[in-house]
């Protein structure tokens, strides 16, 4: 990618009609790809042998951070319902942010168009999960709360978070992609390491991110109309 290139959408690698495919596209796919494989990989032979793998492991401590994280936010009060949807989200930022070690890879979260795909997909989940939790009447309700006045600010509220939360995957990546070429057209060996090594932290960090605030804006919206936490005491 050239310095004058700010992300990958400026690279069309081929255009037929209205078919075009760039960089990001590219690199979308082959951040799927390689999580497919990675999941095959992991997954192939569970149950066949007493003493897991590490890959196995590795999954397993994965998926049970991510649902833990989502029970703290819930209150316990979703179970693993998010659990796919939110640890798809955080893995295909993550495996992009250490794929973007690769030289030549740019990872496709530093398009904006994968990011506002991402915070559509976060801003569809909302009422789905919502609705689903509900019931489609008290899900719509919350728009009208505590008035009828509300309802347009509590659709604007909707739509300027799901802004925020494109933009700001999209500048933290970016930015983090594009000072870590500059250092390595610039200065020696070691420091790209250490700022390839920032980015692939500050990447993750920002899946982290990402994630949270999803499973935030969707426990937000299944919440709303007073759902009753569910007990955890044995007997009661």
């Amino acid at each position: 990618m050239t310095g004058s290139t700010i992300t990958p959408d400026q690279i069309v690698l081929f255009e037929w009609g209205f078919v075009r495919i760039t960089a990001t596209l590219l690199f979308t796919w082959i951040t799927m790809a390689v999580m497919v494989l990675g999941a095959w990989l992991a997954t192939r032979r569970i149950g066949e042998r007493e003493d897991p793998s590490r890959a196995e492991m590795f999954m397993e401590v994965t998926v049970e951070f991510i649902e833990g994280q989502i029970e703290e936010i819930s209150d316990g009060r979703v179970g693993r319902s998010l659990v796919p949807f939110v640890g798809t989200l955080f893995l295909f930022i993550a495996v992009a942010s250490v794929l973007g070690v690769i030289p030549g890879f740019v990872p496709p979260t530093g398009s904006l168009s994968t990011t506002v795909g991402l915070a559509i997909a976060v801003f569809v989940s909302v009422p789905i999960f919502g609705v689903l939790r509900q019931g489609i009447g008290p899900y719509l309700h919350r728009y009208i709360e505590p008035t009828p006045f509300m309802l347009p600010f509590n659709i604007l509220s909707e739509l300027s978070r799901t802004i925020a939360l494109a933009i700001r995957l999209f500048g933290n990546v970016m930015s983090t992609t594009k000072l870590v070429a500059i250092v390595v057209g610039i200065v020696p060996l070691v420091f790209p390491l250490v700022f390839n090594a920032l980015g692939l932290l500050t990447g993750v960090i920002q899946a982290y991110i990402f994630a949270i605030l999803a499973t935030v804006y969707i426990t937000s919206g299944m919440r709303t109309a007073g759902i009753p936490q569910e007990s955890n005491n044995e007997g009661s």
